[in-house]
């Protein structure tokens, strides 16, 4: 089979059969060797008899949720190449024909692009249309360096093995922004094809929770790309608390008529400590999703990885701790000076604030390194340490117990043989006993016939003398 359509349903009582027939209108007007799969997500208002009788394959899918109906179905899809759509009626299935082209061509997924096919009106509250669906899209065209410009539209058609091998997980909504993003991760060839949206033919209200699953998009195309939810700001923030700290590390600075102090100074040592254990996080992060498989293998993480070991963690921790315990011990001489009495702060906390910095910098690192460390750990299976003595000793024991087999079988085959013969002579020792028995029986009963034919025929001849002589030798 080379087409699946794929719809998720739930209380599609009013649009399902439309869009079934739909399809199988367009598999018969182009040919195609196609079935209709609804992933059926607990439908109450009969929509599951509704599609079988328009000729759809119903697939019942327990666990609720988009993403969870979808995967149902595809998994229970036949085709070679699966399109999926909502059953709402508010994509028209017939124009299937240019996604399926691009497949053939050579695509692994096809995505449909509802802001270059035409948007009806009414067909997408505008919330949707000019908020949600185009921030969505571009933040996942940043974070992911994707080119499609309509992350989210229903109607995309892909090559099913090639998605069965993303693993796909969420459950949800999201689970669109989800097959888009590994797909563009795992480097396969997307495609965009223009289509339509039209007004959804159903009364009652859509599935679809705005904030809720707005959100959900959001939130998974942030976990899935540790470079812009922690490296970039970290490495932002490191940069600001850096500069300034140096700036103000000598004195104030003064901007115009705005004076930058201690205070600012002590923003800035907050501000490298943050960008820090971001960056850090962003490392992290990286190591753990390329070793699970969520994110594919990059070759630079892997040389920082390699690189960066735990004698050299300690070794970057140890010298700022160094240079932590060094800047305390010169607060304290300053004190000393002062006769341990009341400090101006703003010289006092130039001294103190990159101290602490330094102190609470080199713990980061070391934590970061023996953490890296540990997800370094590797379970292996190593095979059993064995004395080449003891197991030269069981190699003969093994080969003396097969010799002694041998033995044993071979006698046990030539006694066999030997006891078959006698049992052939004893056979026809019996049968040699049996035949003169027979013999002798025969004889006895061809004598008894010959004495019966004699004694009636005694008679005969005494009465017909030469006659029955006569007759005799006529015989």
């Amino acid at each position: 089979m080379e087409l699946s359509v794929v719809m998720p349903c739930l209380n599609e009582a009013e649009t399902v059969e439309t869009c079934v027939r739909k399809t199988i209108g367009f598999f018969e007007d182009k040919g195609i060797d196609g079935e209709v799969v609804i992933a059926d997500n607990g439908s109450t208002d009969g929509s599951q008899q509704l599609a079988r009788d328009a000729g759809a394959r119903v697939v019942p899918v327990i666990d609720k949720g988009y993403g969870n109906a979808l995967m149902g179905g595809i998994r229970a899809a036949r085709g070679r190449y699966v399109a999926m759509g909502d059953a709402d009626d508010s994509y028209d299935f017939a124009t299937l024909g240019p996604f399926l082209d691009e497949l053939r061509d050579g695509a692994d997924l096809v995505m449909g692009n509802r802001f270059k096919g035409g948007i009806a009106e009414g067909a997408m509250p505008p919330l949707h249309r000019y908020l949600g669906n185009p921030v969505l899209s571009f933040v996942g065209r940043l974070f992911f360096r994707s080119k499609i410009g309509d992350f989210h539209c229903g109607l995309r058609a892909f090559d099913k093995e090639a998605i069965m091998r993303l693993g796909l997980q969420t459950g949800g909504m999201e689970f669109a922004s989800e097959m888009v993003v590994k797909a563009t991760l795992q480097g396969y060839d997307i495609r965009e094809v223009p289509t339509t949206l039209s007004p959804d033919g159903r009364t009652r209200a859509p599935h679809l929770n705005t904030w809720r699953d707005g959100w959900r998009h959001l939130r998974f195309l942030m976990l899935y790309s540790p470079r812009w939810l922690f490296l970039i700001p970290g490495l932002v923030f490191m940069t600001l608390g850096l500069l300034a700290g140096i700036a103000l590390s000598t004195g104030p600075v003064t901007v115009g008529e705005i004076a930058f102090d201690v205070d600012t100074l002590v923003g800035a040592g907050a501000a490298l400590v943050i960008g820090f254990q971001a960056v850090l996080f962003a490392l992290l992060t990286k190591v753990y999703a390329m070793q699970e498989g969520f994110l594919p293998h990059d070759r630079r993480v892997q040389k920082i990885i390699d690189w960066w070991s735990l004698e050299r963690g300690l070794l970057l921790g140890g010298l700022l701790a160094v240079a932590g315990l060094g800047g305390l011990v010169a607060s304290l001489l300053h004190w000393r000076v002062n006769s341990f009495g009341e400090l101006d702060p703003r010289e006092s906390l130039r001294i103190v604030v990159p101290a602490a910095t330094a102190l609470v910098m080199s713990l980061q690192a070391i934590f970061a390194s023996l953490f890296v460390s540990i997800l370094g750990i590797r379970r292996r299976q190593h095979p059993p340490i064995i004395d080449p003595a003891e197991e030269a000793a069981g190699v003969v024991d093994a080969a003396a117990r097969r010799v002694a087999k041998d033995a044993e079988d071979a006698e046990s085959a030539e006694g066999a043989n030997e006891e078959q013969p006698a049992r052939v002579t004893a056979g026809k020792g019996a049968a040699a006993r049996k035949s003169p028995a027979r013999k002798g029986a025969a004889g006895n009963g061809a004598a008894g016939k010959a004495d019966a034919t004699r004694s009636k025929s005694k008679p005969q001849a005494s009465e017909g003398g030469e006659g029955d002589e006569g007759g005799a030798s006529r015989k």
